[in-house]
């Protein structure tokens, strides 16, 4: 709790220097001189955004109408729910995020300006190496939200996102969106000049900042949606070059199974649980009953019942499911801290931290590299590392994965699309609540289904399929002032 207020009260006190209110457009000359190593160090902080992609969840299909007998309905989900644009930047908006995103990539920009214009000498690198590493993510989450798909080996010509990186010296500076492709090497030169630069215990809490491993898991998910396997099974088996990835998994169904559900809530978001490998400090209400939990549209019965229900391996997942009056759930991954800006009154922000990477996300990427180059026993075996973590009493001999067990569970009769189809069940369940899911989703060229239920009890569906505009969410309306265009409609 002190370690997050600290960074709470770092973020505040740095945020003249970068501040962003309407997409980057604070007079330079406001900004604060960054002279000292330390400032460096103080500013990256605050070169992660503080905000979260928990919005995508609404628009996946970890959400279903729960009907207004048992929810209420409100702005933004309901929007989100059927895919189209919220008004606005308030909370829990595509919009919000988006803005968050350049603030932060405004602070690493800021961070390399100084170590450009300063003699820190070495020891600075691995700060040079964060900001880079930063900003390639920032980017890459932005381009991933609010421009098309990247098709690995096709043209990827379509508009992406605008690669800041250099602190702007004018307000309203134009903006150019260039391409996803130009996007995408970008993100990779930076990536691969940031990884360069690491090195272990140059930050005093690791896990708030793009170190080595967190950076290895980065990598591993860039290439992934680049369809670069051999990259990405180099980049997880980096992470923990022991290859001992059961120890550091979220043991639902080892040391964390006697956990309460309020204990399981905290643990998920300590600095010290070595499933953790990047952690962000972000403002929040998506997990809270007045946001996505108590909403018309989210984690109902349909969600939890798939969730909770027999996985690919023969048992089902532990979830940590919270209730706030059926069918209004939402999985417990978050633990919430309040920072009171006025105490007398009561008021102040909800901050939740946020696990930007994980072990078990990284394992499961690595085991689809080894899937898409056929590597099946490989593929198997990380697959059953994580069923081993999270399911109780796991027994190798009857919950073990098989290309047989994949083929019946999803009814695909091609060995590696049922491996995949199989990953992606066991990634839709173990994830859910992380914004990892709308990522499947682009990647795989999955439809996304809907319901919707009349006040006469009537069921209707609607779908969102594979290049519907509709998919890439839209932009905030004032960055027209910077000449860059929205989105088509």
């Amino acid at each position: 709790m002190k370690q997050l207020l600290t960074y709470i009260s770092l973020y505040t006190l740095l945020l003249s220097i970068v501040s962003c209110k309407k997409y980057l457009n604070e007079n330079p000359d406001n900004r604060a001189e960054i002279n000292t190593m330390d400032q460096v160090a103080k500013l990256l902080v605050t070169a992660y955004p503080d905000r979260t992609y928990l919005f995508n969840e609404t628009a996946a299909d970890n959400s279903e109408d729960r009907t207004t007998i048992a929810s209420k309905e409100g702005q933004p989900f309901t929007d989100l729910y059927f895919w189209r644009d919220p008004e606005g930047t308030g909370d829990c908006t595509p919009a919000e995020y988006w803005l968050s995103c350049y603030k932060a990539i405004a602070s690493a920009n800021h961070a390399l300006d100084a170590i450009e214009k300063n003699n820190f000498g070495d020891k600075v690198l691995p700060y040079k190496g964060e900001a880079l590493i930063a900003r390639a993510y920032v980017h890459h989450m932005l381009v991933m939200h609010f421009a098309d798909p990247y098709v690995p080996g096709g043209a990827n010509a379509g508009l992406g996102i605008p690669y800041v990186d250099k602190p702007e010296t004018v307000v309203f500076q134009p903006y150019d969106r260039g391409t996803v492709q130009s996007v995408y090497d970008r993100i990779e030169q930076d990536l691969t000049d940031g990884m360069k630069l690491l090195k272990p215990g140059s930050w005093d809490v690791p896990k708030f900042h793009f170190n080595p491993q967190a950076a290895h898991a980065f990598a591993a998910r860039f290439y992934l949606f680049k369809g670069d396997w051999d990259k990405v099974i180099e980049q997880v088996s980096a992470i923990l070059p022991e290859n001992n990835f059961y120890d550091n998994l979220h043991q639902y169904g080892g040391n964390l199974w006697s956990l309460s559900s309020d204990e399981i809530v905290a643990e998920n978001t300590k600095a010290e649980r070595p499933f953790n490998l990047l952690l962000a400090n972000t403002q929040s209400i998506y997990q809270r009953k007045e946001g996505a939990g108590g909403n018309r549209y989210g984690f109902g019965e349909k969600v939890k019942n798939e969730s909770t229900g027999t996985t690919v391996f023969g048992l089902p997942f532990r979830i940590n499911l919270r209730n706030y009056g059926e069918p209004n759930y939402t999985p417990g991954k978050y633990l919430e801290y309040f920072y009171y800006t006025n105490v007398a009154q009561g008021t102040g922000l909800p901050y939740i931290m946020m696990p930007l990477f994980t072990v078990d996300e990284a394992l499961m990427n690595r085991a689809e590299a080894y899937i898409q180059k056929a590597n099946y026993p490989l593929a198997i075996a990380d697959l059953n590392e994580l069923a081993r973590a999270r399911i109780h009493d796991y027994n190798p001999v009857n919950n073990g994965l098989t290309i047989a067990k994949a083929k019946t569970f999803t009814g695909k009769t091609d060995d590696k699309q049922a491996l995949l189809a199989a990953l992606l069940d066991t990634k839709k369940r173990a994830f859910i609540l992380e914004g990892i899911r709308w990522m499947d989703i682009l990647r795989n060229n999955l439809t996304v289904k809907h319901n919707q239920i009349d006040d006469h009890g009537t069921e209707t569906f609607t779908e969102l399929p594979p290049g519907d505009p509709r998919r890439v969410f839209q932009l905030p309306k004032d960055v027209t002032t910077s000449g860059v265009p929205l989105n088509p409609r």
